[in-house]
């Protein structure tokens, strides 16, 4: 197996720099025994304006199967003559990727003794891998690796040259080109997407490899659109790993987004005791201010409008007082997290009766949510576009018509008090907006008034005198005594 590493420079900041962040010095071919072969690097050229290092893996197939006891590509009992006929020392797969997480362990982790500011630095770099299975073709390769920056050129290479009509195989030749980069960065992206192109492993892969992926994800696979590809491919299609994979990812996603840690977004993770109480999350106060309401308003069958993943669901479960919950979403994958939250396929009989979670949009209307006694819209207006707010409006206040409507939202006034949120950029790249108080207000008392509703005012979180709270909340209520007492 192998890959080609270069990278360009200029007298300011040489390429040979690359030897340094590798911990391999130009000058010297290096051999490095692992499990299954041997692995060289090597520097074919070394100068300040270009500089290449070679990672060649020699693979011993003897090592390979005995290690490998069966399990992996090729083990079965009926596929015997795989193990001594198959692409393994050819084409670049899960073994080279171990390789590289051994060989140049340091580098990927982002870390240089003898030149500590040269990890954080992004640099021009090509990466060259002639022969990459590729289970999905030259279009995977592209989905996998564009959204990193990389610029993809994946050439196929045919089954054989003599014989075009043949076709071509499942291997291409992979370079991969970006200026945008750190060499940390890079490693670890092919440290993942290599097994997950070849689509399978050569080894048996246990619980730890979670840990791994996340380690090695960190900062890019949240947010990467082939998320759930990759994380199942990677972990061999094991569903249990998968699944505690995707929604570690979610955690991590959702964390950043609140511009807090994934122990404070997680409710199953307890607090760890510390001498100095933490504050409170925001995520927390919104959910203990919208009970408080609930419960003052004597409400017992709740509806919770854009549910996502049911950390109120949840929350309502713990009170008996509400006997009826349903969570609505029109993401079945946030509905699908929102039932393993709630251990819905383990939870007694009497205490499932009383949680529904169901599809559906709130830009139509839905005779499903009619006679509830409240209905709980949380962060989800400032989702929608503008134009669409009239059509939730109707479906919530003109067909629903729950006694009691509980709308909490962002105030953008507060958003100056975020440190790490740049001026004029909203919390939450899906925010297709974010009102200040009097344009929260004039909206609210319109609709209000629209449809035969009283509605007050409640801050969420610290009320900072000069620009409010973080989260504004209204608390509608039914005003027409004979319309609410049909509702």
């Amino acid at each position: 197996m192998f890959l080609t590493l270069t990278a360009t420079g200029t007298p300011e900041r040489p390429a040979t720099d690359l030897g340094y962040l590798l911990h391999k010095h130009p000058d010297k071919a290096q051999a490095f025994s692992t499990s299954y072969g041997t692995a060289h690097v090597l520097y074919p050229e070394a100068d300040a304006e270009r500089c290449t290092a070679a990672l060649l893996l020699e693979v011993d197939a003897v090592a390979l199967v005995r290690r490998g006891k069966g399990k992996g590509r090729g083990g079965a009992p009926d596929a015997a003559l795989a193990q001594y006929v198959n692409d393994r020392p050819y084409a670049a797969s899960s073994l080279l990727a171990v390789a590289l997480s051994s060989v140049f362990s340091s580098a990927m982790k982002g870390v240089c003794n003898a030149r500590p500011e040269l990890p954080g630095q992004a640099r021009p770099l090509r990466i060259e891998v002639p022969a990459l299975p590729a289970r999905g073709g030259p279009d995977l390769v592209r989905k996998l690796f564009e959204p990193l920056g990389w610029t993809v050129s994946a050439e196929p290479v045919p089954l054989d040259t003599e014989f075009p009509e043949w076709g071509d195989s499942r291997y291409v030749r992979l370079v991969l080109e970006s200026g945008a980069l750190t060499l940390a960065e890079a490693l670890r992206h092919l440290y993942v997407l290599l097994p997950v192109l070849d689509d399978a492993k050569h080894y048996w892969v246990a619980p730890d490899e979670v840990d791994k992926l996340l380690r090695a994800g960190e900062g890019w696979l949240p947010g990467h659109p082939e998320q759930r590809l990759i994380t199942s491919r990677y972990l061999s299609r094991r569903w249990s790993l998968t699944r505690a994979a995707t929604e570690r990812l979610e955690l991590v996603r959702l964390a950043e987004a609140d511009d807090s840690e994934v122990e404070e977004i997680d409710n199953a993770v307890e607090a760890e005791t510390e001498t100095e109480e933490r504050p409170t999350p925001l995520a927390v106060q919104r959910r203990e201010a919208i009970v408080t309401a609930l419960r003052r308003s004597g409400a017992a069958r709740v509806l919770d409008l854009g549910c996502g993943q049911g950390q109120l669901v949840q929350t309502l479960l713990k009170d008996p007082a509400f006997t009826e919950i349903v969570g609505v979403d029109v993401s079945m994958r946030a509905l699908t997290i929102a039932s393993r939250r709630l251990k819905l396929d383990r939870m007694g009989e009497r205490q499932a009766s009383r949680v529904t979670l169901l599809q559906g949009s709130l830009a139509y209307t839905d005779t499903r949510l009619k006679g509830y006694d409240a209905a709980v819209l949380s962060e989800v207006i400032e989702h929608l576009d503008l134009p669409r707010l009239p059509a939730l409006e109707y479906a919530v206040f003109g067909s629903a018509r729950p006694r009691t409507v509980l709308v909490t939202t962002p105030n953008v006034e507060y958003n100056v008090r975020w440190e790490s949120l740049p001026a004029g950029h909203v919390r939450h790249g899906d925010h297709r907006f974010e009102w200040t108080r009097a344009e929260f207000r004039s909206w609210s008392e319109a609709v209000a008034e629209r449809h035969g509703y009283g509605v007050e005012f409640v801050p969420v979180g610290p009320d900072d005198p000069e620009v409010g709270p973080p989260t504004q909340m209204a608390l509608f209520t039914m005003t027409t005594p004979k319309e609410a007492k049909a509702a």
